[in-house]
């Protein structure tokens, strides 16, 4: 029988080991960028065309190659970094394995250019498919540039899991903000289509952090530093109030090397114990160094995961060095507002409020979606403002709404009393309730006429309802949101946003993270009838926003839009349904509003008209019941 094992060729071997190495753009804007560091450069110059596709370029000042070193460079396991193996347990160099240029250019065509200081003339190398076509003198000056062009060229399958432009051009900017971060004091540049995305001179940490996250990342700054015979903690962490839903701003660095530790993250996060919610993570970027003996960094082939000798040591460190810090500005708890007094009086006297009405007095609708208060409605006489609150998108309603309605009636059904003011009241409310949840109810149910009585707010948090068999409670937040989700949805579905035209166009300002992001999604808000376009580097215009929205402030609205956008991917949502979702959490009424008694009719409607009135987007319950048989036993 013959032998059918066979020792593969160098370059299939090459492209099977580039699978680890090289997985997308990022990973190789990582290891040419890290081997510009290993090579003592102080100007690093980032150039890249379709977010890496076609090209990928690094330029850098450090000491340059000789002739051999540069033809040396694309072999398999050659390296400068080490000569032993003992060596690897005291690496301080970025990279040290030896294998990403040979990755690299199995999957790609690259050119390289050197020079050394001391010498005259450079050395050009081409290589395609790991085989050198081309190796000549060329004037360059002096450093390293080497060019990445039509990554995965030769390989189809790969070039077609790329993702589109916009999301692999995060993904570069993403390991661009870890490598300036940790290197403060080298020049940075990134250039991406011809346009510059950041220009990084040399600096300390915090003007570092402020020119990659923008100005409105000062004031968060907190500095954190420790310094003992293990090891020493410096940088900073974020004050509680700047704290975000979303990870992305978090960075740890040992011996100035990003890593990934949801260990330490864990650490950092009990500093923040009884600051923060669940769920809400600050800002930090925080600096280890220790002896390179005590750490293990040859764990992952992408070199973000590392060992520690006394995990528990660097853990206690960190988590009490936060804490100071925390301490020493004066953070302290913050106060439950939903608890607050002010709340409590208001829903006490809402009644009067209501009794010495005018006839002039002006109801602020929040039931339309507005980011941060109501719609102003004007009304003359209390028929009007019956009719004229709320916010409704469709004046008809299905055959299955009308159906519907008569489950929905029957919860009220044996609630009328015998009070004429009353009745008339309930007879002036335009109710349009549209329950659509008869399997959930019995048979009998389609037999009720409706007959509403007074909602109640509880903690400006919740909408309590008599039904006929007992009580319901509603979380308005969560109505709200599903409301506006379901509405939002039927907008993309429709592609008929109704815009209002802003008299002055409004110019916001975002990171080059934050505007690659939006560029992803700037069809979508279009169709949600946000009017807003690209209007320069990392600018956007908006000429118009939604009716529902109101009066907003423009800036704020798109960055928590994009935040809650990034954590709707974490969920794996479609981009449509992720959009809708991330604009409805935005828009909704918040908790510890007010509402009128119109208002909260208008929820209750409108949320029963609903498709899925049960839960909101975020998959929260919007409504509980409490039946009778149960308050009853809670009184015995």
């Amino acid at each position: 029988m013959a032998d059918i094992i066979k020792l593969l060729p160098d370059h299939i071997a090459n492209q099977i080991a580039a699978g680890e190495v090289v997985q997308r753009p990022a990973s190789v804007v990582k290891e040419l960028m890290e081997n510009a560091i290993d090579a003592g450069g102080k100007n690093i110059k980032l150039i890249v065309k379709d977010a890496g596709k076609t090209l990928i370029q690094v330029i850098d000042d450090g000491i340059g190659m000789s002739e051999t070193d540069a033809r040396m460079s694309f072999e398999r396991h050659a390296t400068s970094k080490i000569k032993s193996a003992e060596e690897i347990f005291s690496i301080k160099t970025m990279g040290f394995r030896g294998e990403a240029l040979a990755s690299i250019a199995a999957v790609a065509q690259v050119e390289l250019r050197t020079r050394k200081r001391d010498v005259e003339v450079g050395i050009k190398i081409v290589i395609e498919g790991s085989r050198i076509v081309e190796q000549e003198v060329c004037q360059t000056l002096s450093g390293t540039s080497i060019s990445v062009k039509n990554l995965f060229y030769n390989i189809p399958a790969r070039r077609a899991f790329l993702k589109a432009d916009n999301i692999e051009m995060r993904h570069i900017i993403d390991e661009f903000q870890q490598i300036a971060l940790a290197h403060a004091d080298i020049f940075f540049s990134l250039h991406h289509n011809g346009e510059k995305v950041y220009h990084l001179p040399p600096a300390n940490l915090r003007q570092r952090i402020v020119g990659i996250f923008g100005h409105k990342a000062n004031p968060a700054l907190i500095p954190i530093k420790e310094e003992t015979d293990v090891l020493k903690i410096y940088g900073f962490i974020g004050k509680p109030e700047f704290a975000k839903k979303v990870r992305g701003e978090q960075f740890f660095f040992v011996n100035d090397r990003f890593i990934k530790s949801s260990y330490l993250h864990h650490a950092l996060m009990l500093a923040y114990e009884d600051l923060l919610p669940a769920k809400i993570y600050p800002m930090y970027c925080v600096f280890f160094e220790m002896d390179p003996g005590k750490i293990d960094v040859n764990v992952h082939p992408t070199k973000q995961e590392i060992k520690f000798e006394d995990e528990k040591l660097v853990y206690n460190y960190l988590r009490v060095t936060a804490r100071h810090a925390l301490a020493q500005n004066s953070i302290t708890p913050t106060i439950d507002f939903e608890q607050d007094l002010t709340f409590i009086e208001q829903n006490l006297n809402s009644n009067n409020n209501e009794e010495n009405e005018n006839e002039d007095t002006v109801v602020e609708s929040r039931l339309s979606g507005n980011f941060s208060g109501f719609q102003s409605i004007k009304s003359e006489s209390p028929e009007k403002e019956t009719k004229g609150a709320g916010f409704v998108w469709k004046n008809e309603k299905t055959m299955q709404e009308r159906n519907n309605l008569k489950n929905w009636e029957y919860l009220y059904q044996g609630l009328m009393s015998g009070d004429n003011s009353d009745s008339e009241e309930s007879e002036m409310q335009n109710i349009e309730s549209s329950l659509s949840f008869s399997d959930q109810l019995n048979e009998v149910d389609n037999k009720a006429e409706l007959n509403i009585k007074q909602l109640y707010q509880l903690h400006n948090a919740f909408i309590v309802s008599s039904i006929k068999s007992g009580m319901m409670l509603i979380d308005q937040v969560a109505a709200h949101q599903r409301i506006l989700f379901e509405s939002y949805i039927k907008s993309l579905d429709n592609n008929t946003p109704l815009i209002q035209n802003s008299l002055f166009p409004v110019n916001i300002q975002l990171n080059p993270s934050e505007s690659s992001l939006l560029l992803e999604i700037l069809p979508n808000l279009n169709a949600l009838g946000i009017d807003i376009r690209e209007f320069g580097k990392n600018s956007f215009v908006i000429q118009g926003l939604p009716v529902e929205l109101g009066k907003v402030n423009e800036q704020k609205l798109i960055e928590e839009l994009l935040e809650q956008f990034r954590s709707g991917q974490n969920l794996k949502l479609g981009p449509r349904e992720n959009l809708a979702r991330s604009l409805a959490v935005q828009s909704a009424v918040k908790q510890g509003s007010s509402l009128s008694q119109i208002e909260m009719q208008s929820i209750v409607d409108q949320l029963f008209a609903c498709e899925q009135p049960f839960s909101s987007p975020l998959g929260k319950k919007t409504f509980i019941r409490i039946e009778m048989t149960e308050l009853l036993k809670r009184f015995e």
